[in-house]
């Protein structure tokens, strides 16, 4: 986990991760991510290179367009 947070942390500096971080479900551990790509393919390599994906222990994405952002500047 110690990867998977520095890979993330470090996608973040380079501006590709927007947010990332755990999510309290009393149904199990899992985390959320908001990425800036220009197609599905870059968020693909995104998640093909990290090391809990590398890992081979079972961690999965669910990839999903979010249609739209209101945030605060």
């Amino acid at each position: 986990m110690q990867a998977h947070a520095g890979y993330w942390t470090n996608q973040l500096q380079l501006g590709k991760a927007i947010a990332f971080g755990p999510v309290a479900d009393p149904k199990g551990d899992w985390g959320v991510g908001i990425v800036a790509a220009p197609d599905q393919s870059a968020v693909e390599a995104l998640r093909d290179s990290d090391p809990a994906i590398l890992s081979a222990l079972g961690f999965h994405y669910e990839i999903l367009p979010m249609l739209g952002l209101i945030a605060r500047t």
